[in-house]
């Protein structure tokens, strides 16, 4: 869910289950469902082995456009705008509760989204609510006032010009630390910086566009404006040229560079860490991690090389970019134009109460969440999915002894981790504790600035103390999964557990090759390129035999060739470095849920279901998962940012790796879909 970069994830306390009375539920929408796999969402025209993706979705593609206000439309996005409806009708009835004690839980949820809503106080204020905040920045005179100004407004979650926060040590799990790494840009990636070809030159073109648009609506006559606008490219090429790529970012034993106090001070003199830390609230005064030194050393020179003034329009221009589209309609559209219409190619904006309930999800997640799990999440949904979860551990378990190519040391390890797995479904068995965020029915963005203020003093706390195995990375609204490597765990959030991918009363080749293929997915980035780096106890740890790694790495490379092959957009080729883990871990959940359902199926009777067979049932609902109509310019942008493929990849490319999928659909020697024994790529 795209919502404002100044949100983040936040939670309450013990809502009022009285909201949920009369309102759409999970349940209401499912029974207006078709039926799990329809045939009517098919292309029977396209032959399965020619392109299965389109086989399988083809009448669903022809259907359904992108709306105007999306970038992409799929299954996901289904799934969300049914959670959308439900969590809707929470808030507002929330909203109209104006008498319920301060600082409740239904005060604070009812209370925000009042306040996202309030357009008329939006249009009356403008920038207003910025107004402290910006005199601040004005007020800076030397590199001190800056580094004090830097550290509050990292604590407003403007991660500038790099990212100070709190998580776990990577090669000891058990401790938290504090994290610098890069940011401070205000494109997508580095590389929209860097390069040179025409693509790149007229997003820069268009990005300065929108700053000098911006720093005018804040008040800059055009020239001043026009000259902030080149000052802020400068400063973020700068910060760019010192930053590393994603795919090196991938490499968690390259962004591990554990020191002590001293030490960072002795690597970037200009800065002081002192000052930072006590700005931000931090005693702590053990080791940190840099992730990127050459970064922060770059930073470092910058204190003195960029003049103060240029610090000051840096800051200025960032505090408006974070923060436009809480503000009235001039700044919200201009946000919009950027970062919707030229990124991600939407052509309208979201209704303000989707935008306002994704301001909320963002920030007081959990409290919302909890109203949603109330009303659209069984105990039954929760113990099926529990249920595929065992079987799909004991499908891995029993794959991993069979390897021909891992010896028995590194299984043991192997086996070792994937029992110590945690399992989370649905919601927190804890929810987070919001009694001492203040939120009320005034500016929009003040409730955003305190609530980010809020999350970063939560964050900081943390140091010091033992990791809470408790907490979410996700609110249970959600529709997606994770595996957190640090933790050595599995999570999926209510959200996701609903139809396509999951559905009460569909048959069980639909669910395992729906939740079944995702569940297997997360847990095999347990044994990704990245996750294969990290031990049981979620330290990053070689605990692989030197032979049993060029195995591994040989297999893998398979996979990252074949998906550099594919040609997404005009000449744009999917990165198959970027995107290797989410491939690996596609491909691995793909055979680990299909041999979960054969075992499932063993010894009852074969029951066709509209003229398909179990096995032809599972891939078709493999691939409708993954069925979207994507805008050209938004896959431009995530083909250059994202590490996971274009859903057409993600559909076809495991499965022309599985002579099972071959033989379900009866594929031909010469069929695209079909690879040669030689050329497929099998790991687990």
């Amino acid at each position: 869910m795209t919502t404002s970069r100044w949100t983040s994830r936040l939670a309450l306390a013990g809502l009022l289950l009285a909201l949920a009375a009369g309102l759409p539920t999970a349940a209401t929408f499912a029974s207006e469902r078709s039926k799990p796999i329809d045939p009517a969402n098919m292309d029977p025209a396209v032959r399965p082995g020619d392109d299965f993706f389109t086989y399988a979705n083809g009448g669903w593609i022809k259907r359904n456009p992108v709306p105007p206000d999306e970038s992409r439309w799929g299954s996901f996005s289904e799934v969300a705008e049914r959670n959308y409806e439900i969590l809707h009708a929470i808030l507002e009835d929330a909203a109209k509760k104006t008498s319920t004690p301060k600082g409740s839980p239904v005060q604070m949820v009812g209370d925000f989204y009042a306040s996202a809503m309030d357009s008329a106080r939006a249009e009356a204020e403008g920038a207003g609510p910025l107004d402290d905040e910006m005199r601040r920045i004005a007020a800076i005179g030397d590199v001190a006032a800056l580094q004090d100004e830097i550290a509050r407004l990292q604590t407003m979650g403007l991660r500038l010009p790099f990212v100070l926060f709190a998580a776990q040590d990577a090669k000891q799990s058990t401790e938290v630390i504090l994290q610098i790494y890069q940011g401070g840009l205000g494109l997508p990636d580095r590389d929209y910086y860097l390069k040179q070809d025409e693509a790149s030159q007229k997003l820069r073109d268009q990005y300065a566009a929108h700053v000098t648009k911006l720093l005018t609506l804040l008040g800059d006559d055009a020239t001043t404006a026009a000259a902030g606008a080149r000052t802020v490219l400068g400063i973020e090429t700068e910060l760019a040229q010192a930053s590393l790529t994603r795919v090196q970012r991938r490499d968690p034993e390259a962004n591990y560079h554990k020191m002590s106090l001293d030490s960072l001070a002795a690597l970037t003199p200009a800065i002081s860490w002192n000052r930072l830390f006590e700005g931000l609230g931090i005693a702590d005064r053990r080791p940190v991690n840099v992730g990127q030194p050459e970064f922060v050393k770059q930073v470092n020179a910058m204190m003195s090389s960029v003049p103060i003034g240029d610090w000051r329009t840096y800051l200025r221009w960032h505090l408006i970019h974070r923060g436009g589209d809480l503000l009235s309609t001039a700044f919200v559209n201009e946000s919009f134009d950027f970062n919707g219409r030229i990124l991600t190619g939407a052509t309208e904006l979201r209704p303000r109460w989707k935008r306002a309930l994704a301001v909320v999800d963002d920030n007081i997640g959990e409290a919302l969440g909890q109203l949603y799990v109330a009303r659209a999440f069984s105990p039954e949904a929760k113990a099926r999915a529990k249920q595929l979860v065992d079987n799909l551990r004991a499908e891995l378990r029993q794959r991993i002894q069979g390897l021909e190519w891992m010896s028995p040391a590194t299984k043991e390890q192997a086996l070792r981790k994937l029992d110590a797995f945690g399992v989370k479904i649905g919601y927190p068995d804890k929810w987070r504790d919001y009694s001492a965020l203040t939120v009320d029915r005034g500016p929009l963005a003040l409730n955003v600035m305190r609530a980010r203020q809020f999350e970063s003093h939560r964050n900081i706390a943390k140091l010091g103390k033992p990791v809470d195995r408790t907490e979410w990375g996700m609110t249970p609204p959600t529709v997606n999964a994770y595996y957190n490597s640090r933790m050595n765990e599995i999570v999926f959030p209510a959200g996701i557990l609903q139809p396509p991918f999951f559905d009460a009363n569909a048959d069980d080749a639909v669910n395992y090759g729906g939740i079944g293929t995702v569940i297997g997915h997360e847990m095999t980035h347990g044994f990704d390129d990245q996750g294969r780096k990290s031990d049981a106890e979620g330290n990053l740890r070689d605990w692989w035999t030197a032979e049993d790694q060029e195995r591994y790495k040989a297999r893998a490379d398979v996979v990252e060739k074949q998906f550099d092959g594919y040609v997404a957009i005009d000449s744009l080729h999917v990165n198959g470095k970027l995107t290797l883990g989410e491939n690996l871990a596609d491909l691995g959940g793909l055979s680990v849920a299909y041999g979960a359902l054969k075992k499932t199926l063993a010894g009852k009777p074969v029951r066709k279901i509209d003229g398909f067979t179990p096995e032809q049932r599972f891939f078709l609902s493999y691939a409708q998962i993954w069925r979207q109509n994507v805008r050209p310019e938004a896959l431009r942008l995530r083909l250059n940012t994202d590490t996971h493929s274009p859903g057409r990849f993600r559909c076809n490319g495991p499965l022309s790796n599985m002579p099972e999928f071959a033989q379900a659909f009866g594929l031909r020697d010469g069929d695209p879909m079909e690879r040669l024994a030689s050329q497929r790529a099998k790991i687990w």
